[in-house]
């Protein structure tokens, strides 16, 4: 790590120049239009582990769908998760549905003030609750994720050599956020050091020419890190099975689906297309591969078309399954797996409506380039 002889920092001074910044060079995003606690809270929920480019989209669906604490917590749990479909990561969107119902039922629709209040709810916890609190309350309390760890890790001259350990140091940032957290506007602050680290102090080849914190960075670049634990690969098989609608039902056709148990998989209630008992597909047998990540692991899925007759040979049965209209696939909790080959199958379009324009009778698939 390079260090740079620097001036002390000056809180005051930072706070200028950091602010300035942040009016002239923010991300004009849907959530930054209201500091109506909710939609803050729904778009903090959204963006854990998950890039503002999939989130602005859905978060818009999202909130017109269920535009008060109320009306979220009043639907049904699978309609809360068919709007989620896509973001991964579900536990965030259930746990999310049982703080509104809590909410609703207990403090009359309305989310408590403080970050000490917020943090009793359902899957919110100290980084959430203090972008709640300082945004739209404006309480004085530090929002530390990983953006804000590394700008200010860097503005120190800190590395994880520096403390007794993880714990250690984490507690030492977050002493140092909220030592420079502006009292006046701790929203602003706390949003300015985030889309800092966000947009500017990257995490590799960081734009310190540009950086308004750069005259008091000690080390004006890359710091040491801990290197993460590598992407595991794995390759699986999915079985894409399309039919003729039913004799007495309208529509264009139906696919194959199965729901899984909380026993059976990490997205319990979620639907998935049936995997098949060969990851291994003949290349005259195979319609499209699919790139997937899901938490460590990087997955090659092959998708396979296969007949309805064929289904019990080809596919493990590992929950419940069930022929559904395409017409019906936008109102299901799909998985960001099934979603995806969907639409590249164009059984769905983007809009997450469905349309069946690439089944045919013959059950086979438009080709999807690879």
């Amino acid at each position: 790590m390079v260090r740079v002889k620097r001036e002390l920092i000056n809180a005051e001074v930072l706070r200028r120049q950091l602010l300035g910044w942040y009016v002239a060079n923010r991300r004009e995003l849907p959530w930054r239009k209201s500091r109506d606690p909710y939609f803050i809270w729904i778009s903090e929920i959204m963006l854990q582990q998950t890039r503002v480019a999939v989130v602005i989209d859905r978060f818009e669906e999202f909130v017109e769908r269920f535009p008060t604490v109320t009306a979220l917590a009043r639907a049904p749990e699978q309609e809360v998760l068919a709007l989620w479909s896509g973001l991964g990561y579900y536990r965030r969107a259930r746990m999310l549905h049982q703080a509104a119902q809590f909410v609703t039922t207990h403090l009359r629709g309305k989310l408590p003030e403080t970050a000490d209040a917020l943090r009793e709810l359902p899957g919110i916890g100290a980084y959430t609750a203090a972008a709640i609190a300082s945004i739209a309350y404006g309480e004085p309390e530090a929002v530390v994720d990983g953006n804000v760890e590394r700008v200010i890790c860097r503005l120190a001259g800190w590395d994880e050599s520096d403390a007794a350990g993880p714990a250690a140091l984490r507690k030492k940032i977050h002493g140092k956020a909220t030592e420079l957290l502006d009292p006046e506007q701790p929203g602003d602050w706390n949003q300015a050091m985030m889309e800092l680290g966000a947009t500017v102090c990257l995490p590799r080849n960081p734009q310190c020419l540009v950086c308004p914190l750069t005259a008091a960075c000690m080390t004006r670049g890359e710091h040491k890190t801990t290197q993460r634990a590598p992407m595991v690969s794995r390759t699986v098989g999915h079985a894409l099975s399309a039919r003729p609608a039913s004799d007495d039902a309208d529509g264009d056709g139906e696919v194959l689906l199965e729901q899984r148990s909380a026993s059976e998989t990490v997205m319990p209630g979620m639907w998935q297309l049936p995997e098949l008992r060969e990851a291994e597909i003949p290349a005259a047998e195979l319609r499209m591969t699919v790139r997937h990540a899901i938490m460590q692991v990087n997955y090659t899925v092959r998708i396979r078309v296969v007949m309805a007759k064929d289904v019990k040979a080809l596919t493990v049965k590992a929950g419940d399954r069930r022929w559904v209209r395409l017409e019906e696939l936008a109102a299901l909790p799909l998985t960001g797996l099934t979603r995806k080959v969907l639409l590249r199958a164009e059984l769905m379009d983007t809009g997450s409506k469905a349309q069946g324009r690439g089944w045919t009778g013959s059950g086979k698939s438009r080709e999807v380039k690879r």
